[in-house]
């Protein structure tokens, strides 16, 4: 049964950060705007190559798997950007503290909200391994083993994980910091501010992307439109259109799951179900030997690409974390460190095993 067609969520504009943070009449030196132009140019090569080569490859985990490998490089270029303006802590607004600490605890919380159902999905790995396990003997006790574990498995993967309903929130919240302070007296404050609208923006989308893949619903996923003064913003446009498309569509299919990997599992079990629930007789034998070959191929290849895809969310929320703990560090240095900082500061790791 086909589910109703998900309304889309509306494009999100924030007014022209570019008019905001370098208003009428702001001057960059040759050498900052140099060091913005090298950042959005290489924020716009990371985007375009973000796009899938084709529809096949959109909600698969080895395109997710390079969409997290994009952020941590783009979070690691936004790192180098503050070394180059040699902006030092203490000299940046309070208003910018208060937003990227806010952002990164709000980042931390979605890689976890992220790590908890890949653990999830790999723990109905060890249905499946029961069920071959049991399907290598012809025993009718390993077969009804081998229909208990299938059972399993499809109570498993049917279930929610409540984490993903938080994450949606706190993605709420930080299209809502979108609207970035405005910098009157900062050269540098101007570049940073619009540097970190790029990196935002492009880290909200992902999310949104894997957030949608995980729950397997396209209603929440995120439309933004940025304005035609960015370097980068062609690419995101066309990165969004193609992307969040083609997630409808899927998403819209009334199937159980999204994700390819687990829709190849999925579709290896339906297969598998109907034998091992009435008994192979010898006709059916070799269809057994096939469709157990090809669920053990399948759940390997999901096995694999979940492993593969949890270190790069561990290295993404790792990332994010030592430049929170780094400019934590650099405002006890500088004597400028509220209570309400420290008490931010305890944030619990990824837990995928």
């Amino acid at each position: 049964m086909s589910r109703p067609q998900e309304p889309h969520r509306p494009f999100l504009s924030f007014g022209n950060p570019f008019r905001m943070i370098s208003p009428k009449g702001s001057y960059l030196s040759p050498k900052l705007l140099a060091l913005l132009n090298t950042f959005e140019e290489t924020l716009a090569g990371r985007i375009k190559k973000l796009k899938p080569e084709g529809r096949e490859d959109v909600l698969r985990l080895s395109w997710m798997r390079f969409a997290m490998e994009t952020l941590c490089g783009i979070h690691t270029d936004i790192k180098s950007l503050i070394t180059a303006l040699e902006l030092p802590v203490c000299d940046w607004d309070e208003k910018w503290i208060d937003v990227y600490l806010d952002n990164s605890v709000k980042l931390l919380d979605i890689c976890i909200a992220f790590s908890s159902e890949i653990s999830r999905l790999k723990q109905g790995h060890l249905f499946l391994q029961c069920v071959l396990h049991n399907l290598g003997g012809a025993s009718s006790k390993q077969f009804v083993r081998a229909r208990s574990s299938l059972d399993g498995w499809r109570q498993h993967i049917a279930s929610k994980n409540p984490r993903l309903d938080n994450c949606f929130c706190v993605m709420d919240g930080l299209v809502q910091t979108l609207d970035l302070p405005k910098i009157k007296n900062s050269s540098k404050g101007k570049v940073l501010m619009r540097a970190m609208y790029g990196v935002k923006v492009v880290t909200l989308l992902v999310c949104s992307i894997f957030a949608a893949t995980f729950s397997g619903s396209a209603k929440r996923l995120i439309d933004l439109k940025v304005p035609e003064t960015y370097l980068w913003a062609e690419a995101f446009a066309d990165l969004q259109t193609f992307v969040n498309t083609e997630s409808r569509s899927i998403c819209s299919s009334g199937s159980v799951t999204v994700l390819k990997e687990l829709e190849a599992v999925d579709s290896g079990v339906k297969k598998l179900y109907p034998i091992v629930q009435d008994g192979a007789d010898p006709v059916e034998a070799e269809v057994l030997q096939d469709s157990t070959s090809d669920l053990g191929e399948s759940s390997e290849k999901l096995s694999q690409g979940l492993d593969l895809l949890a270190k790069e969310v561990d290295r993404f929320f790792q990332i994010v974390l030592t430049g929170r703990d780094a400019l934590l560090c650099n405002l006890r240095i500088g004597g400028n460190i509220s209570d309400q900082v420290r008490a931010n500061k305890n944030v619990e790791g990824p837990t995928v095993r």
